[in-house]
């Protein structure tokens, strides 16, 4: 008999890859001899990509004054890590826009989250200097994707887990570990080892919420838990777990952080998450 553990895997094993286009597209933007126009060309192969790539492009928060109207256009701009990001974020959009009744999000909800944490990320890593801004948007895009797998057994045992909260004072991450034995961070890893991500983007999603957890800590796990936190602060796709999590201390001591820099980052991401309703409908 299957045990619900061995269900969710299976859910993991039979999760497509990520298009084949987004794969083609990453193998490019990593490639040194990769010239503007062979990158377009891979992108225009698919209209609606297209289309998704030059909404993104033309958001406030890249902050171009003139509207890009070309794909080569907006490589020339952006360059080619962020456009990398861009087209990841399309192509996980399917995945992420959907309701997810089990963590209480509406449609759309966890993909407003995760673009906000995503920007967040990308913020923190830029100001502060800390690793690759544009590493930083994917983990922070992608941090919360182990929520679709698991929405169902969340649903199913909501109560369950919500009782071994309020009892035995444990943070959700915990008790939905407990009741389900994996929680929605490790799954995400676990799909990330399914799309052939680096390891650090595979620590960043699976340790997300426990960074201290991870055998080997990545700057890349602190930036997004921070930019996670941040984002449940403001309300930006807030479920029934977003405020159910503690900052972790280690994690600001790792990223030399001052006593009110939390606060000036939360205040000029108001500013900059204004922008929001361009990310909510593709």
């Amino acid at each position: 008999m299957i045990n619900k553990m061995d269900e969710i895997l299976q859910k993991v094993d039979t999760l497509p890859l990520l298009p084949s286009i987004t794969a083609e597209i990453i193998k490019l933007t990593d490639d040194p001899d990769t010239t503007v126009i062979s990158l377009e060309q891979a992108i225009c192969k698919d209209q609606a990509l297209t289309g998704q790539v030059l909404k993104l492009a033309n958001s406030a928060y890249y902050g171009f004054p003139r509207r890009i109207t070309t794909i080569s256009k907006a490589v020339l701009i952006l360059g080619f890590n962020t456009i990398r990001g861009i087209v990841i974020a399309a192509s996980t959009y399917p995945f992420l826009k959907k309701q997810v009744d089990g963590y209480e999000l509406e449609k759309g909800e966890l993909w407003k989250h995760s673009m906000a944490v995503a920007i967040c990320a990308r913020f923190i890593s830029k100001k502060y200097r800390h690793g690759d801004p544009n590493e930083a948007f994917i983990a922070g895009l992608l941090h919360d994707i182990g929520k679709t797998l698991l929405n169902v057994y969340v649903k199913e045992d909501y109560q369950r887990i919500l009782y071994k909260i309020e009892k035995e004072q444990v943070s959700f991450i915990q008790a939905e570990k407990e009741i389900l034995g994996f929680n929605h961070a490790e799954i995400g890893g676990k799909v990330a080892e399914k799309w052939n991500l680096p390891p650090e983007f595979v620590h960043a999603i699976a340790y997300h919420h426990e960074p201290t957890q991870e055998n080997e800590c990545h700057q890349l796990t602190y930036i997004v838990h921070l930019a996670d936190i941040i984002c449940s602060m403001l309300g930006i796709g807030l479920g029934n777990d977003g405020l159910l999590y503690a900052v972790s201390g280690e994690a600001i001591e790792a990223l030399n952080f001052k006593e009110n820099d939390i606060d000036s980052i939360m205040s000029e991401m108001k500013e900059i998450l204004v922008d929001m309703d361009n990310f909510t409908d593709m």
